[in-house]
């Protein structure tokens, strides 16, 4: 939140609000990195989420707290866990009733209000305490719900009921003085819903060029501690939810499962990495590696780690999400390999800086043949990921994004 009426050119107080607490995933680093960098650039930046981890729910932190100049307001929820679909929506429901309390009692006129989308539509409520203290709003779509949900099959609503949630949510859209959008086809897809094309500004999700830096593979001690030194390692590095898909990587891995040679290294969690161990293990398949999450200041040494990484996104969330990993593969400087919609925002950026490869879902034999070329070519993989590097710091880094950012907070000239 911020408060636009002390200095004419940098407003004072934003807040943002988010269900969890900043953790591993990589949404919850960018509202860091992000309201940490506002708050270095003089904002009075303040956060408003609930007490629990992403990945703990009964942890115990504090109510309040400052964080390198960021003013964290922690409020209370019901702890039912995210393993059930009624536990999730429990929890939100409590959220959204502490955070619409909290922010009533701290939000004032012409503070901003940015809005993200965990919980989903958060926007709705919003809206009205944005108009009510006469607070400009600010929406940051990160998912789009209830879409999301419907193309997954995780939304039990009738249909009237979803297409009542998605007028709500275009109206608070409408509402909003800026709709930051992560996406071009997310642009697309809202314009083409009615939501006025000047509210709608394209920033990119990004990372921290200066966090995340190349390094050569023999230079990373997780390579080394998994004695996969002289092989080519295909990895993934994050969440394998419902918006992805591993057919495609299973198909190709039996392919590739003669050769010892080629290893794919699979670190994190998320509703589909359990089933992809699992269907590892029934088809006898040597060529993984499984590993937890790794903790954020080692996320540098094991991107390091392999050769190239893998980002798969379901062809038809295309315009819906886009997967926040890709970032921290171009800051690594290592290949991209996609497997999803040729013509998606994803598939756009590997295409303009030929950082990468592209290939459809289901298509095992066409990912197996990309990924034997990237081996032979040792060279050109490695160009690759040069080029990907560049990329990062030509328009998806941090610094960049916070430019964008700024533009879209600071007020308008007095006339």
């Amino acid at each position: 939140m911020i408060n636009r009426e002390s200095r004419p050119r940098c407003p004072r107080r934003v807040f943002v609000n988010r269900f969890f607490d900043p953790d591993q995933s990589a949404t919850s680093q960018m509202l860091t990195d992000l309201a940490r960098a506002l708050a270095a650039r003089g904002f009075d930046v303040h956060v408003v989420c609930s007490r629990q981890l992403y990945d703990d729910p009964d942890a115990m932190l504090p109510p309040r707290e400052t964080c390198a100049g960021v003013v964290v307001h922690r409020v209370a929820t019901t702890r039912c866990g995210r393993t059930r679909l009624f536990g999730r929506a429990v929890d939100y429901a409590s959220f959204y009733l502490s955070a619409i309390w909290a922010l009533l009692a701290i939000l004032r006129r012409g503070d901003v209000l940015i809005c993200k989308t965990d919980p989903p539509l958060m926007s709705v409520p919003a809206a009205f305490i944005a108009a009510w203290r006469r607070a400009v709003l600010v929406n940051w779509q990160q998912d789009v719900f209830p879409e999301v949900a419907s193309h997954l099959g995780a939304n039990p609503l009738p249909r009237a009921l979803d297409d009542l949630l998605r007028r709500m949510r275009d109206w608070s859209l409408r509402r909003a003085k800026v709709n930051v959008l992560i996406g071009s086809r997310m642009v697309d897809y809202f314009a083409a819903r009615g939501i006025p094309p000047a509210s709608l500004r394209l920033i990119e999700n990004w990372a921290d060029a200066m966090a995340i830096t190349p390094k050569p593979v023999a230079a990373s001690s997780l390579r080394a501690r998994l004695g996969l030194a002289d092989k080519f390692i295909v990895g993934y590095s994050g969440n394998l939810g419902r918006a992805h898909e591993f057919e495609t990587l299973l198909a190709a891995a039996e392919v590739l499962g003669s050769d010892p040679s080629i290893v794919f290294v699979m670190i994190g969690g998320g509703a589909k990495m359990g089933p992809l161990r699992l269907a590892v293990g029934e088809r006898g398949l040597r060529n993984f590696r499984f590993l937890p999450y790794q903790p954020r200041e080692d996320l540098e040494d094991s991107l390091a780690a392999a050769d190239a990484h893998l980002v798969s996104l379901l062809p038809a969330l295309e315009g819906l999400i886009m997967p926040s990993k890709l970032y921290g593969i171009l800051a690594a400087g290592r290949a991209v390999i996609f497997i999803g919609d040729p013509d998606g925002d994803i598939a756009r950026v590997i295409r303009e800086t030929e950082c990468g490869i592209t290939v459809g879902v289901h298509a095992g034999t066409d990912l197996a043949q990309g990924i034997r070329l990237l081996q032979s070519a040792p060279g050109k993989c490695a160009a690759m990921g040069l080029r990907a590097r560049q990329s990062l710091e030509q328009r998806y880094s941090l610094d960049y994004a916070v430019e964008r950012w700024v533009s879209v907070l600071e007020p308008e000239p007095h006339r």
